[in-house]
């Protein structure tokens, strides 16, 4: 994507596992002006440093909870990719104004900031948990995408454009359950919740070089969403320990069966693409003409009852494929 070269570009959350694959691929695939990763944690900062070394790579430390921070850092930047927030859903029910604090107070503070820096586009990150939320890490993920969206109602014709990412479980990411299944093998037991649940799955390589392609697609307003396998706890479980038992323990506070990533009330807004789906935005300035051609495509309107759930999905991973992946 052309605009990558020779542009400032600013990652929240930079040195998570999304942020640090992502400065790999910037690093390696184009030329930028310079990449800045804005994040809170000096440690993680130092520690990212120390294997990603480049002159063309900054570190900034703030939190997006800080607006004046986030105007000093956006200052001279062009494209900025928000990956920024708190993620565990047990500690966003027990903490929940703190989640409240970055995950929509931050997503205002980008918005607004980006606007008033000259900012050109904003992406932010978002999850499958923020489609018809059942815990608070998800109703505030679902705030954070509406104020997005309708942050371009508040940016004029020469001021940033904001889309949207939705994507589902990234596998090695912090947070993922891989690593707990891994610990727990020497037990003999690990535990499952529902034997029937199901996750959406793609890799981190697979994450950034989506956002990477969204990039050069955006326009303004609209959430792109991956078309991407899905996978049985049961098989992930088999495919990290086929030797132990698996023990049913029940559904957590706050936890679904499955997961939607284009729910049913959406789909009228919903194009299809080869690879992936635009929920475009109810109201944009784009025009008719060509207003659903995106990558060379026209997008097909998906049925009046569709919806892109996690069970309901036309590719899977086998417990085979779950373990070359994990490998």
């Amino acid at each position: 994507m052309s605009d990558l070269n020779n542009s400032s570009i600013l990652i929240t959350g930079g040195t998570g596992s999304f942020g640090k694959k992502f400065v790999q691929l910037l690093l390696e695939k184009y030329n930028p002006k310079r990449v800045v990763v804005f994040s809170r944690d000096e440690l993680k900062q130092f520690e990212m440093a120390q294997k990603i070394n480049h002159p063309k790579l900054r570190y900034f430390i703030g939190d997006v909870r800080d607006e004046a921070r986030l105007r000093r850092a956006l200052k001279g930047i062009d494209i900025v990719i928000h990956a920024a927030a708190l993620k565990q859903v047990p500690a966003a029910e027990y903490n929940p104004m703190e989640c409240i604090k970055t995950n929509v107070l931050g997503a205002e503070n980008i918005i607004n900031a980006a606007i008033d820096t000259g900012v050109k586009k904003v992406i932010a990150l978002s999850t499958d948990k923020a489609v018809n939320p059942m815990n608070l890490y998800g109703a505030t993920k679902l705030c954070s995408d509406k104020l997005f969206v309708a942050g371009n109602n508040l940016s004029d014709a020469s001021g940033p454009i904001f889309s949207v990412v939705r994507y589902g479980n990234v596998v090695g990411s912090r947070g993922s359950v891989i690593p707990f299944f891994k610990d727990l093998r020497s037990t003999g037991k690990l535990p499952i919740t529902d034997p029937r649940m199901t996750r959406f799955w793609l890799t981190l390589e697979e994450g950034a070089a989506f956002v990477e392609k969204c990039l050069g697609l955006m326009r303004g307003g609209e959430v792109f969403i991956p078309k991407i396998p899905s996978m049985k706890i049961t098989d992930l479980a088999t495919a990290i320990a086929p030797e132990c038992e698996q023990e049913v323990i029940g559904i957590r506070p706050g936890e679904k069966l499955h997961e939607i990533m284009v729910p049913s009330d959406e789909a009228r807004n919903t194009r299809e693409y080869k690879g992936f789906y635009i929920i475009q935005p109810a109201h944009h300035d784009w025009g008719e003409e060509n207003a659903n051609e995106y990558d060379g495509q026209q997008g097909q309107p998906v049925v009046e009852d569709f919806a892109y759930t996690s069970d309901n999905n036309t590719e899977w991973y086998s417990a085979e494929q779950l373990k070359e992946v994990i490998d």
